[in-house]
């Protein structure tokens, strides 16, 4: 018989872990306090973001994450845009960064290239032309509607004659069981026995293991962010897009020497940017609707409140950059997630056969599907 393990989480992280568990042929009983995940997995852009890594090992995992990611829309009818992305420079110093960026993303052979404004023209009806110097193309960029992927993946995965579903249901402890295995109680007074157990609880991973939390040196980060009406008859932005803000968000860029005097014309034009961590972007959904964002606000500063002058930063900056048919915002809402600032991702194991996996920050999405795999490869 296989042997039988828990996950606990039912975000993106634990979808992917339960996924890679089934497909290396072990049994899974899947924990998950709502009845289907509401946190940052369904608060996202739906962006699978490749480029967004630094290159070598870290780009070389978002790309095998991507490729299941196709697997999984094949196998489970999930809707999966192949749109790829565009970085678009409407600065001197933002294509500086991308020129050199390019010069050394080709040099791995990266499927990411510089277009001409014409190119850009054709490629992207969203971006907008104004001032607008050149843009960076990568192919490697796939786009889900959250709330729904979310929704299909963890039906598809409850569908599975190997998968034990308690969701609605938080676990509240995690012990060793005497004689051996694991015990995890629950909120309504139930027991789960198991030799093994993945926790993917995400920022609520405190509520199980606050010590182990707090001495991970993990940081919560709240973003907000927004939501368009569908876009009149059928109109579609292109690919993903991002300002030459974002630049200065994902460690993909750090190498570049150019990045420096955009900081610092950044911080210098535009501090409240930086005051509220503010980089725009935007991705479109399968029935046309475009979510706009972001920000990012970082422990202490975490409330319960959204700003409005967030979201009118976030709108002033991405007019700039892009043009819609509608600006009509259908909803806006906050995420919170976990970031680890030491690596990509941190894992522990408090108790033998007990994983604490989380601290993905914003490359949930992007990295979870590659990261599960490792982890059963590995064991």
């Amino acid at each position: 018989m296989s042997e039988q393990i828990a996950v606990v989480g039912g975000g993106i992280f634990g979808i992917a872990h339960v996924w890679a568990a089934i497909k290396g042929g072990y049994r899974v009983i899947w924990i998950e306090r709502d009845r289907v995940a509401q946190s940052g997995s369904v608060r996202n852009f739906g962006m699978i973001w490749p480029i967004g890594q630094p290159l070598g090992e870290p780009t070389e995992l978002a790309v095998r994450s991507a490729m299941i990611w196709q697997q999984v829309a094949a196998t489970t009818g999930c809707w999966l845009n192949c749109c790829g992305s565009l970085h678009l420079a409407h600065h001197a110093d933002e294509l500086a960064v991308l020129e050199e960026y390019a010069t050394a993303a080709q040099r791995e052979g990266l499927p990411r290239r510089l277009l001409s404004l014409s190119e850009i023209e054709q490629l992207a009806p969203a971006a907008n032309p104004e001032g607008l110097k050149g843009g960076l193309y990568s192919e490697t960029e796939f786009g889900v509607n959250p709330p729904r992927a979310i929704e299909q993946l963890t039906q598809w995965l409850l569908q599975q004659p190997s998968v034990t579903s308690i969701f609605g249901v938080a676990a509240l402890s995690i012990e060793e069981r005497g004689g051996g295995g694991l015990c995890i109680k629950l909120a309504d007074q139930r027991s789960v026995e198991v030799e093994r157990v993945i926790v993917c609880s995400g920022a609520d991973l405190k509520t199980l293991f606050p010590d182990q939390f707090a001495r991970a040196g993990m940081r919560l980060c709240k973003l907000q962010m927004l939501k368009t009406i569908a876009q009149p008859q059928g109109w579609r932005t292109g690919p993903h897009l991002a300002s030459g803000l974002t630049l200065r968000h994902y460690r993909a860029f750090d190498f570049c020497p150019s990045l420096r005097s955009l900081k610092q014309r950044i911080a210098a034009d535009s501090a409240e940017l930086d005051s509220f961590g503010i980089h725009v972007m935007c991705s479109q959904n399968e029935v046309g609707e475009v979510i706009l964002g972001d920000s990012h606000e970082y422990d202490s500063e975490i409330d319960p409140f959204d700003k409005q002058v967030i979201n009118d930063l976030i709108l002033r900056e991405l007019r700039k950059v892009i043009r819609l048919p509608s600006w009509e915002m259908a909803s806006t809402w906050h995420g919170v997630y976990a970031k680890y600032p030491d690596g990509l991702w941190w894992e522990s194991e408090p108790i033998p056969g007990v994983h604490l996996r989380t601290g993905l920050g914003g490359n949930g999405m992007t990295l979870s599907f590659g990261v599960a795999e490792h982890f059963f490869l590995n064991q």
